[in-house]
């Protein structure tokens, strides 16, 4: 059995083992694949690894020997899963490993935009605090979160865990999702998205990316926002259009924009949200704490045991 990982180095920059995968073949880890090599490296792959390389119908067409591809993540966007059934590959995927981790980077994003954490300790680096006769200092507004509207696109695993901590927060909650309103933990308030619009002080979104959801987030959709809102993005990032929110950071619609994800990875510098003091943009963190991907990496070590016992979990085409 080979087994090859085409991106390794996302999930495990060393400061993880892949020891364990050995168990069950020769196992080759390349940090980072281009897409010009998928071929030469996986051609004689029982089973391949990927985190965001693409497989496609016509590189599925070529490996022979493929039975399986475990992808290091939630999202198999980067897979053909049509033509991977056609060939009869197993697509495992690894849900909700990274939902504790997201969930506190979107309170991380939350309570910076709130309490202007980034803003103080810059300033208190540059000696402002200790230049005031006073034991206190602050130049602009600062907010609690209690009582404040919390509106949330997508109740999944990490909409729903995003709930539960705006709910002990003292926060209302509205959310915007196919769920039956009887469904619904108790504290969350079933809206539609245009409902979703008007009431929430700060916009949270917990949705895949669909055709539907494409730029869900643009000029129509922020006029209709509260002036002054807040919008979280640690989705994906062609849920919103980029120039259009930093357009409503410019003009004051939104008050900030907090975000791990961005339309593309790593951005151009001529980013329009790069030139937005009031954007606040991670750098696609928010999954890898390293309990995160240890979870991860048990669980892709879990699927990759089930298909060889003959007990494929976690497929994605059945």
């Amino acid at each position: 059995m080979k087994i090859v990982v085409l991106d390794g180095y996302a999930a495990n920059p060393g400061d993880l083992s892949w020891e364990p995968f050995r168990e069950f073949g020769e196992l080759t880890v390349y940090d980072r694949t281009a897409q010009s090599d998928v071929l030469q490296r996986a051609s004689d792959a029982d089973i391949i690894m990927t985190n965001k390389v693409i497989i496609d119908a016509g590189i599925l067409s070529k490996l022979k020997r493929l039975k399986m591809i475990g992808v290091l993540a939630t999202g198999f966007n980067v897979i053909d899963i049509e033509a991977a059934k056609q060939h009869d590959v197993v697509v495992c995927n690894i849900p909700a490993y990274s939902t504790n981790s997201v969930a506190q980077m979107v309170f991380a994003h939350i309570l910076n935009i709130t309490n202007q954490v980034d803003h103080y300790a810059r300033q208190n680096r540059e000696g402002q605090w200790g230049r005031i006769p006073d034991f206190t200092y602050w130049d602009g507004t600062i907010h609690e979160l209690a009582g404040m509207t919390l509106g949330i696109v997508g109740l999944g695993n990490i909409g729903s865990k995003v709930a539960t901590i705006a709910k002990d927060f003292g926060m209302d909650v509205f959310a915007f999702t196919t769920k039956n309103s009887s469904d619904l933990p108790a504290g969350i308030q079933k809206t539609t998205m245009d409902g979703l619009w008007g009431v929430s002080d700060i916009l949270t979104l917990h949705c895949p990316l669909t055709l539907t959801t494409r730029e869900l987030i643009n000029k129509k959709s922020l006029k209709k926002m509260k002036h002054g809102a807040i919008l979280i993005n640690t989705a994906r990032g062609p849920l919103v259009n980029e120039q259009d929110v930093a357009d409503a950071l410019q003009s004051g619609q939104l008050a900030g924009y907090g975000a791990d994800v961005m339309c593309s990875e790593p951005p151009a510098g001529d980013n329009p949200l790069l030139m937005q003091p009031n954007a606040y943009i991670t750098p696609h963190v928010a999954w890898a704490t390293k309990e995160a991907r240890t979870r991860m990496m048990e669980i892709a070590l879990s699927n990759m045991k089930a298909f060889i016992d003959g007990n494929p979990q976690n497929v994605v085409n059945p």
